[in-house]
């Protein structure tokens, strides 16, 4: 970002932090800054900060790690110090059986060190390679920037109330206890010196809301610090403290926030934002911030965890998923998602406006599994062939098409496409279109969305396939269009060279051409379920509220609609026999039940139309992000529900003129 109209170019001044005792952290040179030069403890004020700077839509892909004392047990999955302390719970058995009762053998030795029943000592103690030990930061940074990841940085600390940093106001920090290590210096000197952006991720508001409410009152003082048990006000200020000490120590360019933020008083999340961003206007550099709840999307990046948008989604947004479908940290036998799986849901959140940041999960002893590499590697080859279609790209008019729905909500896990799956992409100057097919389809490659109806290819100066070289092209005859779609000839039936997805990079003379709405019958249309049958019918005059229906198409106008047009792609659903439309009425879980009320123009109210091809559509709510689903049920009068978007023909429907 450029900085603001009468805002000077300050350089940030080299600073220096202790790392456990020895080397010295540097802070690279700052960016000028955009916004306000000055922010106070108001939403109004923090409100104006850029959410999402140059840099970070630039970005697409970061990596973090749940990295800590919970990992040592290597068992369940990093909630383990909470339950292994509820009884009869898988981790209370293991641990009982391995370590003692907890009440014996409690979660802070697995800080301070002490013997299992088989008499080894067990402590999160990770050695630098430089010791002798296997923990090696520089190596680690080095596989992020080899995987394409342009931001990277730990967990910080996560619900436990373990500081990963020399910290002054938590005893229970890495270098006064466990490794004797600076360890969020370490990774920041690392990763910084790999030319990536540094951030950080504070999961510390649970620690103190609820993480460790089966753990008894404690009387030592330092362990009521550890479980959490200082009080409401003590607790409050204690996160706020943390969070000052890392702003303060290591300069991150990105804080980002696990849940509950809601629970930490007003007045201090208020406070960490004005103090956070009047820094990075003191270090004259552009930073983010992110949330689940708690703050906003005017000041703050959104972030969805393990989902994704269900299409093109603003402002600007962020994924946090995970290698594995099961844990964030490591554990024995932990099972992983595969390259194609996590490549295309990064293609696939790009096409959509957002950025993903992928855990791994090293390791006790700092060793970062060869699996878990390999899979980081794979997507690094990956980018650093063709990567030219996703970084420092933006969302064009449509994200893509295809049959395999992907986002809609959080928690809804990330699945590898098909080669019908196409996902675009533009450069910023908008003269150039990437279209990402994810797989090969053959000698003929066809786009639907690119069809005569829709856009018009005059100025069209070449299409090129990426190939195996990054900046290499192949290029291709120009393509044929009719009404559907946009045909390429490509090299071969076969793939020429081994990939996840394909890209064909389209220049234009002049901006890319504007994209018409989707060719939706303007008059009363039937919108029949394609797994079922049977069409959305309103169940004529009934009240505001009532459930929508399926039944057997007669004529009747309870199953008459009309799609009327409100811009940007959205629509309103109006039934034709009590002028109500399609509403969600704001319930975001699978299964709820569509319901009609009178236009009242929420967003609960609006729905677009997401082509999966074949005249089929997806039906997707403005407000939860859900689609209208035939849920299986082909009993006449079964209710319409609503569903994450996904690749059953339960979620997809086609709309016929009557």
């Amino acid at each position: 970002m450029s900085p603001s109209s009468g805002m000077s170019r300050r350089r940030l001044l080299t600073t220096a932090a202790a790392l456990g005792g020895a080397s010295l952290l540097r802070f690279p040179t700052a960016y000028a800054t955009s916004g306000p030069q000055s922010y106070t403890a108001s939403w109004s004020s923090v409100d104006q900060h850029p959410p999402a700077p140059a840099w970070f839509q630039d970005a697409k892909f970061g990596i973090y790690y749940h990295w800590g004392a919970f990992s040592v047990p290597a068992f369940g999955n990093e909630w383990y110090p909470r339950n292994m302390y509820i009884s009869g719970s898988a981790e209370n058995q293991h641990h009982t059986a391995t370590y003692g009762d907890p009440s014996a053998w409690p979660y802070n030795l697995f800080i301070d060190g002490g013997r299992d029943k088989a008499g080894n000592h067990v402590q999160f103690a990770p050695k630098l390679k430089s010791a002798g030990g296997n923990f090696d930061p520089a190596a680690w940074a080095a596989l992020f920037k080899a995987a394409g990841a342009k931001f990277a940085g730990p967990v910080a600390e996560h619900h436990d109330g373990f500081s990963m940093w020399n910290s002054q106001v938590n005893p229970w920090n890495s270098v006064a206890r466990g490794p004797k290590l600076d360890l969020l210096g370490l990774h920041a000197q690392a990763i910084r010196g790999q030319g990536l952006k540094f951030m950080c991720s504070m999961h510390h508001a649970y620690h103190f809301l609820g993480y460790y409410d089966h753990v008894p009152y404690q009387s030592d003082a330092n362990l009521r610090i550890l479980f959490g048990q200082q009080g409401d006000a003590a607790e409050n200020a204690l996160w706020y403290a943390k969070l000052k000490e890392v702003i303060d120590g290591y300069q991150p360019d990105l804080i980002w926030e696990d849940f509950d933020l809601n629970g930490v008083q007003e007045s201090y999340r208020l406070q960490f934002l004005s103090y956070y961003y009047n820094q990075a206007v003191a270090w004259n550099r552009d930073v983010v911030a992110t949330y689940k709840d708690g703050y906003d999307n005017r000041g703050e990046v959104f972030d969805y965890e393990r989902g994704g948008a269900g299409d093109i989604a603003t402002p600007y947004w962020l994924t946090d998923d995970s290698v594995s479908p099961s844990s964030w940290c490591y554990v024995s036998g932990i099972s992983l998602y595969d390259t194609k799986t996590m490549l295309h849901s990064l293609i696939d959140h790009v096409s959509k406006g957002g950025n993903l940041l992928l855990n791994i999960a090293p390791m006790a002893d700092g060793t970062i599994p060869s699996d878990q590499q390999s899979l980081l590697l794979g997507m690094g080859d990956w980018l650093g062939r063709f990567g030219e279609a996703i970084y420092a790209t933006r969302i064009w008019s449509s994200y893509g098409e295809g049959p395999t729905a992907m986002g809609g909500s959080s928690f809804s896990a990330p699945r590898a496409g098909t080669p019908q799956d196409i996902r675009f992409t533009r450069s910023q100057d908008n003269t150039v279109l990437y279209v990402t097919a994810l797989g090969w389809q053959g000698s003929t490659m066809t786009v639907q969305t690119l069809n005569s109806n829709r856009i018009n290819m005059g100025n069209l100066v070449s299409a090129q396939l990426l190939n195996n070289t990054a900046g290499s092209y192949t290029s291709l005859p120009r393509p044929s269009q009719d009404a559907s779609g946009l045909h390429f000839s490509m090299p071969s039936s076969n793939p020429p060279f081994s990939a996840l997805a394909y890209t064909v990079k389209l220049t234009f003379s002049g901006q890319i051409p504007a994209l018409n709405a989707p060719a939706v019958p303007t008059g009363w249309v039937k919108v029949a379920n394609v797994t079922t049958g049977l069409v959305l019918d309103s169940g004529g005059s009934v009240p505001s509220g009532s459930a929508l229906k399926q039944w057997n198409y007669d004529g009747s106008s309870n199953l008459q609609w009309q799609f009327v047009a409100l811009g940007g792609g959205w629509y309103r659903i109006v039934n034709r026999t009590n002028g109500m439309v399609a509403d969600s009425w704001g319930n975001t879980a699978n299964g709820a039940t569509a319901l009609q009320a009178p236009w009242n123009g929420g967003n609960n109210q609006q729905w677009s139309l997401n082509s999966v091809g074949n005249g089929r559509y997806q039906i997707v709510n403005r407000g939860t992000g859900t689609a209208l689903d035939g849920a299986g049920n082909s009993t006449v009068g079964s209710s319409t529900v609503l569903w994450a978007p996904n690749g059953s023909t339960n979620n997809q429907w086609t709309i016929t003129g009557v």
